[in-house]
């Protein structure tokens, strides 16, 4: 069984995007692991392992536009079953 089951990821477009304060803010509000915040001031990539994926949607999207979003269940895809 793994501790954080959905990988979470998502592009953000926005304007003044800074990856240091989206990377403290995962680390303090968001249990999880794997975090990759990357990207400029207009496009940041997130990749999340966490249990609750809505909480990062939620967050992201108060970032900017939120798109190419992909949550694979690691559990189930461990079991060979479709993420």
């Amino acid at each position: 069984m793994l501790e954080f089951k959905y990988d979470t990821q998502l592009l953000i477009d926005g304007k003044n995007l800074n990856e240091d304060m989206i990377n403290e803010y995962f680390h303090k509000n968001f249990k999880g692991d794997c975090l990759l915040a990357v990207g400029d001031e207009e496009t940041i990539k997130i990749h999340f392992h966490t249990n609750e994926p809505w909480t990062i949607l939620e967050y992201c999207s108060t970032l900017g536009e939120i798109y190419d979003i992909v949550i694979e269940d690691m559990d189930r895809q461990s079991k060979g079953l479709k993420g």
